[in-house]
């Protein structure tokens, strides 16, 4: 099963048994999964046997070995066939003009024909008798007519290099198909388990249950997805994420399966089985995607399914009408029906749009790019708006001390930063654990400390009774400034969030926390702008703050104070002003407007589950430069699929005029066919080398 063609011709030979409730085609394996009762599956692998093909059970998982193998095996049949076929055209050229060496002549090529054609003769006859026409059978009364009017050397040739040609474009094809594969072998079979007894034991990963504690040695593969317990390490994920440099770990930080533990030994929490971890739903994602038909090739598909029998008609009245338009002999006619029936293959045509497509998604998972789908490949090259969540997915989505404002002269510097920072201490709020952290410092007793809801927080330290709160609560205090308020008013224009330090008569220090935003969000921006896509900011908080943000981002416009179904409806609106409209958020209130978008995109590592199941796009690492990336690799990919299809159309319209108008011989055919098609593939494949795309692109 090698193609959507004969995914059809088998889809159409089960068409119409009783019981079957589905059918799971995985062309990238080569497997089909049948729904149905056992009397119907014995029903249906008879079908499929009498459709040409030859089911076979899978026995284990992991098609690529045998595969190997299969290859290994399947190259010795048109090896023979190709000495043999050269024996017969030695024959016909040097071999004295007697009846005896023309039959021996004949049954070495016949035997070519067999050795090399078995495959292409049971598919081909089992499509007629189905009354359908394929390349198959297009080949087989290629090669046969041949042989009956005496050009059986040339018949053997055609036959022999038609099925080498055939497993060097499969082998082709399975190296896009399974270029993502390459991503499961990474993730180790092994790892140390702490056991119950508190001791250390190399136990199969897949045996490995979540919860469980393993340890990761330096230099060594993490092999399941977990959280950080113990250690600092360094962590190469460009497996998972793309990314190039690797990444700080230490308690508390995620870590996925596959990647590389650099600098010291790390103890993690596993959080998610190996057949569950993130590799392996990348890798299942992909293969999905796979199966999905894209635009391009559906539209193919059908052009393949009239193109096909429209070229038999077309040679059957070459051959019929030749002697009589152009003064041919019948054998020439035939001849030149048989010629035209070879070079009309439409195996380039059909296997250049999945072959591309496929190099793209996987290109893509290499980058740390999670496309679900041909469709959203092909559609991202006509992205005009890209709207954007702000928290999580233009900012960091963690709140930064940004500025420090000392006020008072009561006290030096280092004594209004040290009571700051004993207050933030004690506080769980995120304002203040980030004015904490950012001063670094504290340590000191702090006594009668109150919590003062929705304005901040009071307590003692060095004998003094402070505060640490918002605007509302210095109000309250009375201890506001036209000074303070001017102060405050420059903060809050900026999309920061003001607290103040106080005494029980005067305000001490002003501290200013942001969201910052991420360091590739402005790069991002500018390249998509670079694109001709305009981008616009839909952010749940105040439309102040957002504006500002949108504005240091550098985004073209910004609405803020939306709830879900406020971003859900400005979707709808810009998606009503725009050719495509993308979404591109992390959480789950923006998952109803990554459901409607035409492209959905989510952040994976900071993004919730239920906003990368709605999207169509998952960026592995939060960077926002990966979709101009995608709209690269899109246009790049539309730009491939278009040069295939018209090399293909192009290369068999060349050649059919040379069939039909003038000489062409089969060995013409040949190249016209299989060439076409290894050139197709070639020219997709390209898209496997796919790195940082140029931004000419």
């Amino acid at each position: 099963m090698d193609c959507a063609t004969e995914e059809r011709e088998i889809r159409n030979a089960l068409d119409g048994i009783p019981g079957i409730r589905a059918l799971n085609f995985n062309l990238s394996a080569r497997t089909l999964s049948i729904d149905a009762p056992t009397d119907s599956i014995a029903l249906a692998i008879a079908a499929i046997r009498r459709a040409g093909f030859d089911p076979e059970p899978v026995t284990a998982p992991g098609p690529d070995s045998s595969r190997s193998a299969l290859y290994t095996s399947a190259f010795w049949r048109p090896g023979i066939a190709l000495l043999l076929a050269l024996a017969a055209e030695a024959g016909a050229w040097f071999a004295p003009d007697t009846a005896l060496f023309k039959a021996a002549g004949m049954l070495v090529a016949a035997l070519a024909i067999g050795f090399a054609g078995v495959s292409t003769y049971k598919k081909g006859f089992a499509a007629l008798r189905q009354r359908r026409l394929n390349m198959n059978t297009l080949m087989a009364v290629a090669v046969t007519g041949a042989f009956l009017i005496g050009q059986w050397p040339e018949a053997a040739m055609v036959m022999a290099l038609y099925a080498i040609a055939e497993l060097i474009e499969a082998r082709a094809v399975d190296r896009a198909r399974n270029a993502i594969q390459s991503l499961l072998a990474l993730a180790p079979d092994t790892t140390e388990m702490r056991m119950p007894n508190l001791t250390w034991e190399t136990v199969p990963a897949s045996a490995v249950s979540p919860d469980a504690v393993i340890r990761v040695k330096p230099g060594a593969r993490i092999a399941l997805d977990g959280v950080v317990v113990s250690g600092t390490s360094s962590v190469n994920q460009a497996p998972v994420t793309g990314e190039s440099l690797p990444t700080d770990k230490q308690t508390g930080d995620p870590v996925f399966a596959g990647t590389i533990n650099e600098t010291a030994t790390l103890e993690i929490k596993v959080t998610a089985t190996a057949s569950n971890s993130t590799i392996a739903r990348i890798i299942h994602a992909v293969e999905q995607a796979q199966a999905a038909r894209a635009p391009t090739q559906q539209f193919v598909d059908r052009f393949a399914a009239v193109y096909t029998p429209a070229i038999f008609v077309l040679a059957v009245a070459v051959a019929a009408l030749g002697p009589w338009l152009n003064e041919w002999t019948w054998m020439q006619a035939i001849y030149k029906a048989l010629v035209l029936l070879v070079i009309a293959c439409p195996c380039a045509l059909v296997i250049a749009t999945p072959v591309t497509v496929v190099s793209g998604l996987a290109a893509a998972a290499r980058r740390g790019i999670l496309i679900k789908g041909g469709v959203y490949l092909e559609q991202a090259r006509k992205l005009r708006m890209v709207a954007l969540d702000k928290t999580g997915t233009i900012t960091e989505g963690k709140p930064r001390l940004v500025d420090v404002e000392i006020v008072a002269r009561t006290a030096t510097e280092d004594q209004i930063k040290r009571w700051t920072a004993d207050l933030a201490a004690h506080s769980d709020h995120p304002v203040s654990k980030a004015i904490a952290d950012g001063l670094g410092l504290g340590g000191g007793e702090v006594k009668a400390f109150t919590a003062l809801s929705g304005r901040g927080i009071q307590a003692q330290t060095d004998g003094l009774t402070l505060i640490l709160g918002n605007h509302r609560l210095i109000e309250e205090r009375g201890l506001c400034s036209a000074a303070i308020e001017n102060s405050l008013a420059t903060h809050e224009a900026q999309g920061r969030t003001v607290t103040m330090l106080a005494s029980e008569h005067e305000v001490l220090a002003i501290y200013a926390v942001a969201d910052t935003i991420k360091p590739g969000s402005r790069a991002a921006l500018s390249e998509l702008h670079a694109l001709g896509v305009s981008s616009i900011m839909l952010s749940g908080d105040n439309t102040t703050t957002a504006k500002t943000i949108a504005s240091q981002a550098g985004i073209d416009d910004a609405r803020g104070d939306l709830l879900p179904e406020d971003k859900l409806a400005a979707i709808e609106e810009l998606r009503s002003r725009h050719p495509l409209t993308a979404m591109v958020g992390d959480g789950i209130n923006d998952a109803p407007a990554l459901a409607r978008a035409d492209i959905g995109i989510a952040m994976g590592a900071a993004g919730t589950d239920t906003a990368m199941e709605a999207a169509d796009i998952v960026i592995m690492n939060d960077d926002l430069r990966r979709i101009p990336e995608v709209i690269r690799l899109s246009r790049r990919t539309n730009m491939i699929l278009r040069q295939n299809i018209l090399l293909a159309l192009g290369i068999k319209g060349a050649f059919l005029g040379l069939a039909v108008f003038a000489s062409a011989t089969m060995w013409m055919a040949v190249f016209a066919d299989m060439g076409a098609s290894l050139i197709v593939v070639g020219n997709g494949l390209r898209l496997l080398q796919t790195g940082k795309h140029d931004k000419q692109q």
